[in-house]
C-alpha cells in the first residue's frame, strides 16, 4: 500500500475538502483488507517483541479525530496482536483541577511510552489547539499568564508542540500522528445507531451532538494543527475513516512499515553470556 498520499506535505496548506472519507484504495472487497490486516497484524507482534528486546526505541500512536470516527476501534483492531505487557494505552478526557495547575503538555509528558513499548495516546495535547481553541473560554481554567493567551497563541503552541516532538524522536520516541477522517454525514448515522442501539447507548452524551454545530470550526482547527505540525520527524496522516475496515488496514500499515524501517534486532549475546547459558545447560542436563 502507498501510504505517502494519506502522510500530509511539510509547509503545506492543508485543505481537509482535498482529502476523500470514503477512500478505500485499490482494495475491491473487505475482505481483500481483513486479509491484509491480519497480516499486519502477525508482523507488528513480531516486530513489537524485537522492539521490546532491543529497548532503545519507543512508538508513540497519537489518534485525533471528531466524535464516532472510529479511534476506540481502530486501536482495539489494530494493536489486537501485541503484546500487553510492550503497550501502554491512555486517553485524555477533560483535565483535571492538578492537570490544570500545570503546562499544558504535562500531563502526556508522564505518559510517554518507555523504551522498548508502543504508547498509544488516544486524544493528546493536540486537544490544546482544538477543543480549546473552539470554546477559547476554557483557556481562562488554564490559568495562564495575559501575555501567554495573546492573539498568537495558536502560533507559539504549534511551535511548543513542534520543539517537543523533536525533542522525542532525537530521544528514540518516534511520533506517527492519525486524524480518522469521518464525513459529517457518516458521524450523524453512527450518532443513530448508538442511540437506537441500547448496548451503545453509554456511547452517546447531548454534548455529542452539540459539538457538531461547531464542526466547520473544527474542520478550520484540524486544517490549521496539519499544515503547521506535521513535520518530517513527526508526520501526520489523514486517514479515512468513513469506512471502518479501511481505516484500520492504513493505519496498520503505515506502522508495521514504520518499524521495519527501524531495522530493529535482537540483542547480540557476548561470548561470556554464551559460556554462562551452555555452563546452565550442562548443569541443567546433569540433574538428577
Amino acid at each position: 500500500m502507498n501510504h505517502k498520499k494519506f502522510r500530509v506535505p511539510t509547509h503545506t496548506k492543508v485543505s481537509l475538502a482535498d482529502y476523500d472519507s470514503n477512500d478505500t484504495g485499490s482494495y475491491k472487497s473487505r475482505d481483500d483488507a481483513e486479509d491484509k490486516l491480519v497480516q499486519d497484524i502477525q508482523q507488528m507482534a513480531k516486530q513489537q517483541d524485537i522492539l521490546y528486546a532491543q529497548n532503545t526505541y519507543a512508538v508513540l500512536l497519537i489518534f485525533q479525530a471528531m466524535d464516532a470516527a472510529g479511534k476506540d476501534g481502530s486501536i482495539k483492531h489494530v494493536l489486537s496482536g501485541v503484546n500487553p505487557q510492550g503497550c501502554q494505552v491512555f486517553t485524555f478526557k477533560a483535565p483535571s483541577a492538578e492537570d490544570l495547575d500545570h503546562d499544558y503538555l504535562w500531563r502526556t509528558m508522564k505518559s510517554l511510552p518507555e523504551r522498548g513499548n508502543i504508547g498509544v495516546f488516544n486524544r493528546s495535547y493536540y486537544e490544546e489547539a482544538l477543543i480549546v481553541r473552539v470554546h477559547r473560554e476554557m483557556l481562562d481554567r488554564e490559568q495562564l499568564p495575559p501575555e501567554a493567551k495573546g492573539k498568537d497563541i495558536w502560533e507559539k503552541r504549534f511551535e511548543e508542540i513542534n520543539n517537543f516532538e523533536k525533542y522525542l524522536v532525537r530521544n528514540g520516541i518516534l511520533v506517527l500522528k492519525f486524524f480518522l477522517n469521518v464525513s459529517k454525514e457518516e458521524q450523524k448515522k453512527r450518532f443513530l445507531e448508538r442511540i437506537d442501539n441500547p448496548d451503545k447507548n453509554w456511547k452517546f452524551s447531548l454534548n455529542d451532538a452539540k459539538e457538531r454545530r461547531s464542526w466547520d470550526k473544527y474542520m478550520k482547527a484540524f486544517e490549521d494543527v496539519f499544515s503547521n505540525t506535521s513535520t518530517k520527524w513527526a508526520p501526520w496522516y489523514i486517514v479515512p475513516a468513513d469506512n471502518k475496515w479501511f481505516t484500520h488496514v492504513v493505519i496498520s500499515d503505515i506502522i508495521v512499515k514504520t518499524l521495519q524501517s527501524l531495522n530493529l534486532r535482537y540483542p547480540e549475546v557476548t561470548e561470556e553470556h554464551k559460556r554462562e547459558l551452555q555452563e546452565a545447560k550442562e548443569a541443567l542436563l546433569g540433574e538428577k
